[in-house]
Formats: C-alpha cells, sequence, structure tokens
C-alpha cells in the first residue's frame, strides 16, 4: 500500500468515515428538527446546510475525542487499532483535523441568521468538551446527548429566528435517546474501563445497565410523543412510535448477552430506531 493510501485510511478511520452509522445518529435527530420547526416542509438550503455541517462536525468531534483518548485508546480491545493508538496519526495532525473541520463548519453556519451563528458557538464548546466528561463524571453519555442534539435548537434557529419550546423538548427526547445507544456502546468497553479507571453510564448503572436503557427510552418515546402532540400531528405518527418502541424493545434484546459484539451491534441497530421515528413524522406531517 502506497504511503499517501495509508495516510488517507488513517484519516479516515480518524474521523470515522469509514462508518457512516455514526453520522446517522447524528443526522436523525436534526432531520427530525428541520421537519417540526419546517411544518413538514424544511427550506431545501436549510437542510443542505445542516446536512454538511453534522458530516462535518461529526467527524471534527470524532477527532478531538481520538486526541482526548489517545494514551487509554491503546489499552481498550475496541479502540487499540484507532490511529492516534497506533501511531498512524500523531496529535498534531488530529488536532489540525479538528481545527479544519470546525473551520469549514463554521464556513457553513455563516449562511444562516445571527441566532444560528450564536447557538454553534455552544456546539463547537460541547463538541470540544464532551471527550475530556468521562475523567470527571458518571454520566459522559448525557454530555453526548447534549453535542449531539445542540443541531435540534441550531435547526429552529435557522427557519424561525428564535428556539422555541418544542425544541427543547426534541432536545430532551435526544438526550434520552443518546443515553440509550452510548450505554449500549459504553457496555463493551465496562470491563477495559473499569480497569483503566474512566467512567460512563454502564458502569454507573451495573447489572441494572439494560433497565436503565430500557427507561431511556421510554423517556425519549415520551417526550416524542409530546412534540407529536404539540405539533398537532397525525395519528400515523403515533402509530409510527409505537413501531419505534417495538424496534427499541429489539434493541435492547440484542444485548442481553452483554458480550461486545452484542453490544456493539445493539448500537448500530439505533439507526433502524431514528429512521422509524423520521419516517414517522413524514406521515405524520401528510
Amino acid at each position: 500500500m502506497s504511503l499517501i493510501a495509508e495516510k488517507t485510511r488513517a484519516y479516515l478511520a480518524l474521523t470515522r468515515l469509514d462508518r457512516p452509522v455514526g453520522v446517522f445518529l447524528l443526522l436523525w435527530p436534526t432531520y427530525w428538527a428541520l421537519w417540526v420547526a419546517g411544518a413538514g416542509q424544511p427550506d431545501p438550503f436549510i437542510f443542505l446546510i445542516f446536512t454538511l455541517g453534522v458530516i462535518a462536525m461529526r467527524s471534527a468531534g470524532c477527532a478531538i475525542n481520538d486526541f482526548a483518548d489517545r494514551h487509554v485508546d491503546g489499552h481498550v480491545t475496541r479502540t487499540k487499532g484507532r490511529p492516534l493508538a497506533t501511531g498512524r496519526i500523531s496529535p498534531r495532525e488530529a488536532l489540525g483535523v479538528f481545527g479544519a473541520l470546525v473551520g469549514v463548519s463554521f464556513l457553513l453556519v455563516l449562511q444562516l441568521n445571527a441566532t444560528t451563528i450564536a447557538l454553534s458557538v455552544v456546539a463547537v464548546i460541547l463538541a470540544t468538551t464532551y471527550p475530556f466528561g468521562k475523567r470527571f463524571h458518571d454520566l459522559p453519555q448525557v454530555h453526548l446527548g447534549l453535542a449531539f442534539g445542540w443541531a435540534i435548537p441550531m435547526a429552529f434557529a435557522a427557519h424561525l429566528g428564535h428556539v422555541p419550546m418544542v425544541a427543547w423538548l426534541l432536545l430532551l427526547a435526544n438526550i434520552g435517546w443518546t443515553l440509550a445507544y452510548d450505554t449500549l456502546y459504553a457496555m463493551a468497553d465496562r470491563p477495559d474501563d473499569l480497569e483503566i479507571g474512566v467512567k460512563s453510564s454502564a458502569i454507573l448503572f451495573g447489572r441494572f445497565d439494560l433497565l436503565a436503557v430500557s427507561l431511556a427510552y421510554l423517556w425519549t418515546l415520551g417526550w416524542l410523543a409530546i412534540v407529536g402532540w404539540s405539533s398537532g400531528l397525525s395519528a400515523a405518527y403515533f402509530v409510527g412510535l409505537a413501531v419505534a418502541a417495538a424496534s427499541s424493545v429489539w434493541i435492547v434484546r440484542t444485548a442481553r448477552s452483554r458480550q461486545l459484539g452484542d453490544c456493539v451491534l445493539a448500537f448500530r441497530r439505533n439507526n433502524v430506531f431514528g429512521a422509524i421515528v423520521m419516517l414517522a413524522l413524514l406521515v405524520g406531517f401528510l
């Protein structure tokens, strides 16, 4: 393999562009917000800006996450092959990628109104601080939920010029969903994390992990139902939420063994949950 090809693969791994499931886990709640804010007809230009911005910021978040965990990832089974852990990417390169992608995201958001631009500053702060949260508190997954969901108030601001209450309700739903799927992900790393000494919701919940995940899905679905009711969506939306609820049961059952492979698979299956909610919104606005 040529040096250029090897470096390209390393950068793709750093930004996780070789594993797009994480992009969709950010895009789904962003699209939920765009559809609700646009009353079922989001502005195409705003839709494009947010799609590109989410991809750029997710990649930036992955780069700063690997920089923060560069001394940890090599000791974790799931992450020991990451490019900073193996030396394929230097810490300075990772910071450079992070800065460049944040710059691209800022250029994108400059196409929108002043309220959205102001909110984007909070988005950068959340994305930058999340990777360090696991050193200081037991629920970095909630921190991640805020970081992953901050596009929600931004989407409303872009459409309306302000952030209504329904945006914050949708953000609460996304925090619950992120807590659910990232706890499943953290369960895969729990043995290594306990040995290293970093914190996670999987460690906090212990043997009640799947119960906590189930309650997080219930929280998510409850707030999504309130969002649908307050937005005047049709009964079809609530039927879609029932299907999403069934998918959450399927996801939780996937992780019953608590083995690494099953926990990662359960995490990935959340893409189905997000897509079902999106479909529910589409039919709910018809």
